[in-house]
């Protein structure tokens, strides 16, 4: 038999249709409170803030403008040391580098010969002198004869003529004289200037001066020292337009200061003055040779070391210079990035001029009221805003040599 349990209990059929419904309200409340939680959640989201930047203003200084290239150091007297007489070297009179005076004897060549060489010299003169004294007195006397008409002419034409042999005969005497003393005085070489001396090329005993003079040694003076560069043709242009702007005459550019520094010094320590300028340009390189003259007391710097020079030309007011950490390169050149007023990051390309200490000088595509970066370079990106903080670069930075 069937049971119809909804025909047997219509109250049991009704409070289930009242609990289904109440739970299907109760589903539908949670999942709509769900969403909306969701939906909440999603439109509460933040964005990060902008990263922060360190940013300053140009340093405002007045720089001078320097040219910089590099040269080489030359002795400013340099002599090699030869024998310029014949003999066996007799004696070496100096420690191989080291300082002599002028006129200290270096080196000695077998001098008895070319002594006695001058000897026999003066001993030939004062016999000319004897002969030419009696010849004078024969030509008086017989001048005086004719003059009696005691003589014929023909004798004192013969008198006149002796008398004229004596005194060449004399002459030639002096003369020998002179170059005996000389070749004795080519026995000793002498320094003929302050300086140092290198090491001795000949041995005591070796035959010296044998058909050419040989070479014994050479002699450089380091005090003063010349430092010699070059200069490109634009350069040379480019100098001349600003001393022509400037009045600089021919004879003031002879005083133009010249600095130097060796390798490994820092900056340019040796101070001196420009001492020639060529009158041409080379064809080959296109770079006029110009040198100047350096004081070196100590003897700090030697022929042939290689250093940096840099020749002050002009003077720029109110430069402007950055730190040389803030400048960025790229194919285009360099560059540096600046905050604008909305504070996003630009990038700016600049033509950089000398290093100043650790600032570097801005030629152009700054502004005295640009606000560039100097720190916080990764986060600083063209297009995108940041959060700057105005520094103020440091006094010490933009005074640095």
């Amino acid at each position: 038999m069937k049971v119809n349990i909804s025909s047997r209990n219509p109250e049991s059929r009704t409070l289930a249709g009242v609990e289904g419904s109440s739970l299907s309200r109760r589903s539908l409340l949670t999942l709509t409170a769900g969403a909306l939680l969701t939906g909440c959640e999603q439109n509460a989201f933040v964005p990060p803030p902008p990263p922060g930047v360190e940013v300053a203003r140009p340093v405002q200084k007045t720089i001078t403008r320097y040219l910089e290239t590099t040269g080489s150091l030359a002795p400013i007297k340099s002599v090699d040391l030869v024998a310029r007489v014949q003999g066996f070297l007799q004696s070496t009179n100096y420690q191989d580098g080291t300082f002599v005076k002028e006129g200290t004897t270096l080196f000695t060549i077998e001098p008895e010969t070319y002594k006695l060489q001058l000897e026999q010299a003066q001993a030939a003169e004062g016999g000319g002198q004897a002969t030419l004294k009696q010849a004078e007195a024969d030509f008086k006397r017989q001048t005086e004869l004719v003059q009696r008409q005691a003589v014929s002419q023909s004798t004192l034409d013969a008198s006149t003529a002796t008398r004229d042999n004596a005194q060449a005969s004399r002459r030639q005497a002096d003369l020998n004289t002179k170059l005996a003393e000389i070749n004795y005085g080519y026995t000793n070489v002498v320094a003929p200037f302050d300086g140092i001396v290198s090491a001795h090329l000949a041995s005591v005993g070796e035959l010296v001066g044998v058909g050419s003079p040989t070479q014994l040694a050479t002699i450089v003076a380091l005090d003063p020292i010349y430092a010699n560069f070059n200069v490109s043709e634009q350069d040379v242009l480019r100098i001349r337009d600003e001393l022509r702007r400037r009045g600089v005459t021919a004879e003031e550019i002879r005083q133009v200061p010249v600095e130097v520094g060796l390798q490994t010094e820092t900056g340019y320590p040796h101070k001196g003055k420009l001492d020639y300028i060529s009158p041409t340009l080379s064809e080959s390189t296109g770079t006029l040779a110009v040198r100047g003259v350096f004081s070196n007391p100590d003897r700090a710097m030697l022929p042939g070391f290689y250093v940096r020079v840099r020749v002050p030309f002009d003077e720029q007011r109110n430069a402007l210079l950055v730190p040389d950490v803030a400048l960025g390169s790229d194919q285009a050149g360099r560059y540096v990035l600046v905050v604008n007023g909305e504070n996003v990051v630009e990038q700016r390309k600049v033509q950089t001029g000398p290093l100043e200490g650790d600032l570097r000088v801005i030629e152009s595509g700054l502004k005295p009221d640009d606000r560039v970066v100097i720190a916080g370079l990764l986060g600083a990106i063209p297009g995108q805003k940041v959060d700057p903080q105005l520094l103020k670069i440091e006094a010490s930075n933009a005074s640095a040599k």
